[in-house]
C-alpha cells in the first residue's frame, strides 16, 4: 500500500506562483509514474501533469503548459508542482496520484493511489 499526502496549497493571486508538494510512503515508488490532477467545483477531475520515474519524461495538459513544472525527488519519494503565472481558472482541489507502472497516462482511472487533495484558490 502507498500513502500519498499533498501540501502547499493555499491562496494565490493572478500572475503569482504557488508550489505544491506530494510525499508518497509505504512502498518504494521511485519507479512509478506520479501525476497531478485537479477538480474544480461542478467539474470533472482533469489531468494536469505527469512525470516518469526517471524524471526524463513529462506530460502537461495544454491549459498549464509553459506555466506549470512537475519535478520529482526519488530519494525522498516526493513530487512537486511549481505553478507560475496563476490564473483564476486554476482554482481547484489538486490531487497527487501514483501509478504502479512505467507508462505516462492521462486517465485518472489508471492511477492506483491518491492523496486527499489540497485546495488552490487564485484570486483575480
Amino acid at each position: 500500500q502507498v500513502q500519498v499526502v499533498e501540501s502547499g496549497g493555499g491562496l494565490g493571486q493572478a500572475g503569482g506562483s504557488l508550489r505544491l508538494s506530494c510525499a508518497a510512503s509505504g512502498r518504494t515508488v521511485s519507479r512509478y509514474v506520479m501525476a497531478w490532477f485537479r477538480q474544480a467545483p461542478g467539474k470533472e477531475r482533469e489531468f494536469v501533469a505527469a512525470i516518469s520515474w526517471s524524471g526524463i519524461s513529462r506530460d502537461y495538459a495544454d491549459s498549464v503548459k509553459g506555466r506549470f513544472t512537475i519535478s520529482r525527488d526519488n530519494a525522498k519519494n516526493t513530487v512537486h508542482l511549481q505553478m507560475n503565472s496563476l490564473k483564476p481558472e486554476d482554482t481547484a482541489v489538486y490531487h497527487c496520484a501514483v501509478r504502479n507502472d512505467y507508462i505516462l497516462v492521462r486517465g485518472w482511472y489508471e492511477y492506483d493511489y491518491w492523496g486527499q487533495g489540497t485546495q488552490v484558490t487564485v484570486s483575480s
